[in-house]
């Protein structure tokens, strides 16, 4: 399933820069199918990073209320948090949607 974004200004950020960001501690979705979705997302987008080293766009969003973006590949995905390509961890709180191309 694609992420279809609602924010006007989403800004790009490359994964490096994800060490940068502050992060809530509040999940960013309230609706638990909404959260169990995106951990079944979360899996696919391993699936594909690992299986085809396929990229993905991954909405999130900051401890500032802002909606970012980033593409990148997922080589791995817990309960908790996204091992990216690079090697940087995303918060899954934080993940707004996975838009798979």
């Amino acid at each position: 399933m694609s992420f279809i974004p609602v924010a006007t200004s989403i800004e790009i950020v490359e994964k490096e820069d994800i060490t940068n960001l502050q992060f809530d501690h509040e999940d960013v979705l309230t609706d638990l199918a909404a959260r169990q979705s995106r951990r079944a997302d979360a899996d696919r987008a391993v699936t594909l990073g690992n299986a085809y080293h396929g990229k993905l766009d991954i909405y999130f969003k900051t401890a500032d209320g802002a909606t970012k973006r980033m593409a990148t590949t997922v080589w791995a995905a817990d309960a908790d948090h996204l091992t990216l390509k690079s090697g940087a961890s995303l918060p899954l709180r934080a993940v707004l949607g996975f838009d798979f191309y």
